[in-house]
């Protein structure tokens, strides 16, 4: 007896796009917004990078040898969900971390969250920004984060962070500020000159409250994980439609040309495999 096509049911194949993770292995946050996130057709496969402290957690070997891993993988694009970690370093000092795992990714190319907020928000025309982050921030990253922004042009008209504070390591820090609580804080706080939101943290459980922000405030509402996901897709060349998740995706998924990851000379390394 023969089974129809049609009876078959999606089995979680990234036909259209395979893309790694690498996060901390003390957080189920992004890659669980990601799947989420991710359109049917495109997978995501990820590999986790042992997580002490912030001022240990880009030294060698724990972001190489979970590259090396993803590495094995026939993937388009790997994202390092490490959105603080652009605030610490600067631009050159992210640049270079990027340039240091993709000498373990097989040519695969690796982007990280900020500059791909950066990439968003030029997209959308946005000048005027506003940033909120989780409680696990600090002053101190807030100041960073404005200072990264405004490096790349743009005028940071809000910053803060969710209150009370959590410290830093924290087991699974996304569960401790809950959607209800990150829609209230976005409301209250964001002033009414910001073009585009940036609630930035890839371990913020936030991409349930974008569609109800955008209707309430009437402006982008961007997080972390979407943006990565969104540049990931474009680097991919994937075009398809990704629904419920904010006005980013409404745009044509262009391929991507920003100098927003790096992937190694592909002369000197395995080429990287297509999509099939």
């Amino acid at each position: 007896m023969s089974s129809s096509k049609s009876s078959f049911q999606s089995d979680g194949s990234g036909w259209r796009a395979r893309l790694g993770v690498l996060t901390h292995d003390d957080s189920t946050i992004s890659e669980s917004e990601l799947w989420t996130l991710a359109p049917d057709g495109v997978s995501l496969h990820t590999s986790r990078i042992p997580f002490r402290d912030l001022t240990t957690y880009a030294d060698p070997p724990g972001p190489e040898n979970a590259a090396k891993l993803l590495a094995r993988l026939p993937l388009q694009a790997i994202i390092y969900a490490w959105t603080v970690g652009s605030y610490l370093l600067g631009t050159a000092g992210e640049q270079e971390l990027i340039r240091r795992v993709a000498q373990h990714s097989n040519g695969i190319p690796v982007l990280m969250s900020a500059p791909a907020a950066t990439a968003a928000f030029r997209a959308l025309d946005a000048h005027r920004i506003a940033l909120i982050h989780g409680p696990f921030f600090t002053d101190d990253f807030d100041k960073k984060g404005v200072a990264y922004f405004q490096e790349q042009g743009f005028e940071v008209v809000h910053v803060s962070h969710m209150m009370p504070p959590v410290a830093v390591p924290h087991p699974n820090t996304g569960s401790v500020a809950r959607p209800p609580e990150i829609y209230e804080w976005v409301r209250r706080n964001v002033p009414s000159t910001a073009q585009a939101v940036f609630i930035g943290g890839n371990a913020v459980r936030a991409i349930g409250t974008i569609a109800a922000l955008e209707e309430d405030l009437g402006r982008p509402i961007l997080t972390a994980n979407q943006v990565s996901l969104w540049q990931a897709l474009r680097m991919a060349g994937v075009e398809v439609k990704v629904d419920n998740y904010g006005q980013l995706f409404a745009r044509p998924l262009t391929r991507a040309t920003e100098p927003m990851a790096v992937a190694l000379d592909r002369e000197s390394t395995a080429p990287l495999a297509k999509a099939i």
